[in-house]
C-alpha cells in the first residue's frame, strides 16, 4: 500500500490497523484530546489543532506541520502519506483522498484491489469548506483553494484556484 502497488483493503493487517485508528478517532471525537491526535498522527506540529468530527483510515500516514488547523468533519483517507505544511487552514468537510481504484482492470476492481498516491499541501495554504483533494495531488505554498473545489491535479504556489475540476484563476 505504502509503495503505490496494488493491495486489498481486506488484508488482515490493514483491517487491524484501521480498527486501531477507528478506536482512537472515536476517542478523539468524544474528547477532543490533543494527546489522542498525537498518538494517531504520524506527526503534528506545535500550535496545530483538529476539530471533531474527524475521520481517517490509519492516522500514522498523516503529518501536519506547526500552527495548522483542520476544521469540522474532515475526512483524510490516508492509504498513502498526507503531508500538511505549516500555517495551513483547512475548512469544514474537506476530504483528502489518497485511495485509487483500478480504472481499466474491471476484475481487479471487482476483487477490491486498490492503490494509493500521496497528497501534499504546502505551507500557508488555505482550503475552503468542502474541498476535495484527489490522490497524488500537490498544492503549492501560499495557495487558496475555493470552497467546493475538486482538486484533480497539482496546483502551483501562490495562486487562487477554484472549481470542478479545480483551475487556477489568478496569481496571489
Amino acid at each position: 500500500m505504502m509503495t503505490g502497488e496494488l493491495y486489498k483493503d481486506s488484508d488482515p493487517e490493514l483491517v487491524a490497523e484501521r480498527r486501531r485508528a477507528q478506536q482512537l478517532v472515536d476517542e478523539f471525537n468524544a474528547t477532543r484530546s490533543d494527546a489522542v491526535i498525537k498518538e494517531l498522527f504520524g506527526a503534528i506540529g506545535e500550535g496545530s489543532w483538529v476539530m471533531p468530527r474527524f475521520q481517517c483510515d490509519y492516522g500514522y500516514q498523516i503529518r501536519m506541520g506547526s500552527n495548522s488547523f483542520l476544521n469540522y468533519d474532515a475526512i483524510l483517507m490516508d492509504c498513502a502519506a498526507i503531508t500538511i505544511g505549516d500555517d495551513v487552514s483547512i475548512g469544514p468537510r474537506v476530504q483528502l483522498l489518497t485511495a485509487l481504484h483500478p480504472l481499466l482492470d474491471h476484475e481487479a476492481r471487482r476483487q477490491r484491489f486498490e492503490t494509493a498516491a500521496p497528497i501534499t499541501i504546502g505551507n500557508n495554504a488555505w482550503l475552503g469548506g468542502g474541498v476535495i483533494v484527489c490522490a497524488g495531488v500537490t498544492i503549492g505554498d501560499d495557495c487558496v483553494i475555493g470552497a467546493g473545489s475538486v482538486v484533480t491535479r497539482d496546483i502551483p504556489p501562490r495562486v487562487l484556484a477554484v472549481g470542478n475540476p479545480c483551475r487556477v484563476v489568478r496569481e496571489l
